[in-house]
């Protein structure tokens, strides 16, 4: 063990074999003296997790003498694919390198038990505090603002901030980001998908075409219209046929909000805009402080709340603003019985037969139903029991299932880390795979030879399933009939562009240009005026994008300006006429 000239143990060493995200090269831990370190022991199916991820980036923000580490230790054996891992770290914005610990050796040399966990280390290397858990802000600001302080009056401290080579500006990127739940009106043939890290909820028709957009598509909590209106990661949502209104999650500012379709307004019936931090059983209106809201469902004129934060199901009368505990004491586990003594494990899923309630009851992996106040659980076992096993259910494994639809008798199960569609027939008491081969991907065709990547929900229209395939951005479309697996063309993207008025941004139409077909690849080169230069303190980046998502996905990167000229190169795939 390495140590200071004080005799003071350092730092365990970064492994050799651990893959680094969120930078450009790997680091030893010497490359930090001078700077505070903190490690966050996180995996990313976690809502405690997510819920430091604030603290983190105001931490980040506040001291260019700290450098967070994200080490992240997976649970489930889809969360060591490097890969998966840099989608979740694009996906919550996370701003600091991530290293793929899948062999725990940080977390076992820093003896390590719970998610999140928390290690400080001093401006010399040497270990300086730990902690687990949430709300961990006020600790970390003291100790952090600490440590700078002493070890400045010894001149051992860099002042200078490092900037990481984030991921976000290199990856491509789909029209949908991260497109969390559906939800349909079948009467008029709706659709709507929150989409979900574009802070906006997108309503289409069967065909795919854009009707109407609700939320601006900037991060806030605003109330108004649906060009005023705003979302943090809006998630799940449940349509009301009578009144014609959209409830929504909108879980990144744990609230329940309302948009009303003829009025085309949205208005915030629940929660304060900020996490409930202690235990509460009921509550009303804005008054009440909710945590992570999932998913909703309508059942018997209530909204049944997926409470992911408290690990339980919350209902809500939409009318009253009155909401109250449904089912789950707040202790994450799998145990069945009386609602109010069950306990549940990060509930992100809703379906319902009318007085039954299906959830998808996702950190054990399990299907699980509320009847007649009572809890009890399909498939599913326990907190690290999971798989991908079809047949019996008593036998059946999930991984991380976060969406559940009942239809006509069956079940229907977004397998989300197993990458699969599957079906449950209670009757048979069994379970098989509809769509997915377990790999990831986008492939469509054959159900059985298509691909998906992390389906997060599906929904039934007209006899076809709509799938949310969150980490390809994209919406997938189950046949039942022909056994198909097919990607929906979204259209009508004009509608996307809300802020038409903008002062910053001028449309330059470019007379159109005939293309083979053949074409695999096409090159942009976009001159910039001579008397123009970049701001070097700025970050910029050149998207590109085409108006049909078969064409071309998109992409978003930081080029290289070259004698006054941009240059892309688009692969693209082109069809007759």
């Amino acid at each position: 063990m390495e140590r200071t000239a004080e005799g003071k143990a350092l730092a365990p060493e970064f492994p050799a074999y651990a893959n680094w995200i969120n930078t450009d090269r790997r680091y030893r831990m010497s490359d930090f003296r001078g700077k505070v370190v903190l490690l966050d022991f996180w995996t990313y199916c976690c809502i405690n997790c997510m819920h430091v991820l604030p603290d983190l980036k105001r931490l980040e923000r506040k001291y260019p003498e700290l450098v967070v580490i994200g080490v992240h230790s997976a649970k489930f054996t889809g969360e060591r694919d490097l890969a998966n891992i840099r989608e979740a770290v694009i996906r919550y914005d996370i701003e600091h390198p991530v290293i793929n610990d899948y062999k725990f050796e940080l977390w076992n040399n820093y003896g390590i038990r719970a998610w999140p966990s928390f290690v400080l280390i001093d401006p010399q290397g040497v270990m300086a505090g730990r902690a687990s858990g949430e709300g961990l802000y006020d600790l970390f600001d003291q100790q952090i603002a600490k440590l700078i302080a002493e070890n400045d009056r010894k001149g051992l401290v860099n002042h200078q901030r490092i900037e990481f080579n984030l991921d976000k500006f290199s990856t491509p990127r789909s029209l949908l980001a991260f497109p969390g739940k559906l939800e349909v009106d079948p009467l008029r043939g709706r659709i709507f998908i929150s989409d979900s890290n574009n802070d906006r909820i997108l309503q289409i028709d069967r065909a795919g075409k854009v009707l109407e957009v609700i939320g601006g598509g900037s991060s806030g909590k605003a109330d108004g219209s649906f060009a005023e209106a705003s979302f943090f990661r809006p998630q799940g949502m449940a349509y009301d046929a009578l009144t014609d209104v959209l409830y929504i999650a909108d879980t990144g500012n744990h609230l329940i909000r309302r948009a009303d379709l003829r009025e085309r307004r949205v208005t915030t019936i629940l929660g304060t805009g900020e996490q409930a931090r202690g235990y509460s059983a009921s509550g009303k209106g804005t008054a009440l402080a909710i945590n992570s809201p999932w998913d909703l469902a309508l059942v018997e004129g209530r909204l049944i709340i997926a409470m992911a934060g408290p690990h339980q199901l919350w209902s809500l009368d939409p009318v009253s603003g009155e909401a109250r505990v449904f089912a789950g004491n707040g202790r994450e586990n799998i145990v069945d019985g009386p609602a109010e003594e069950a306990q549940l494990a990060q509930p992100s899923g809703l379906s319902s037969d009318g007085p039954v309630v299906y959830f998808a009851d996702s950190e054990v992996s399990a299907i699980r139903k509320v009847a007649a106040g009572m809890v009890s659980t399909l498939v599913g076992e326990g907190l690290f029991e999971y798989g991908d096993i079809d047949g019996p259910l008593s036998q059946a494994r999930l991984q991380h299932a976060l969406g559940v639809l009942f239809h006509e008798g069956k079940i229907y199960v977004a397998d989300t880390y197993n990458n699969k569609i599957k079906l449950i027939d209670p009757k048979k008491g069994e379970i098989k795979t509809l769509a997915g081969t377990g790999a990831t991907g986008a492939e469509d065709g054959p159900a059985d030879k298509a691909r998906l990547n992390e389906p997060n929900d599906i929904k039934y229209l007209d006899g076809l399933f709509y799938i949310t395939d969150t980490n390809n951005g994209l919406i997938r479309v189950y046949d039942p009939a022909r056994r198909t697996l097919s990607t929906l063309d979204l259209t009508g993207l004009d509608k996307l562009n809300m802020d038409k008025s903008s002062d910053y941004v001028k449309t330059i139409r470019l007379q159109q240009r005939k293309v083979d077909p053949a074409v695999t690849e096409m090159d942009f080169s976009v001159l910039v005026a001579p008397q123009l230069e970049l701001n070097a303190e700025a970050p910029y980046y050149l998207e590109v994008s085409s108006s049909r998502e078969t064409v071309a996905r998109v992409l978003v990167f930081t080029p290289e300006l070259r004698e006054s000229q941009f240059h892309a190169s688009v692969p693209v795939k082109l069809s007759a006429g």
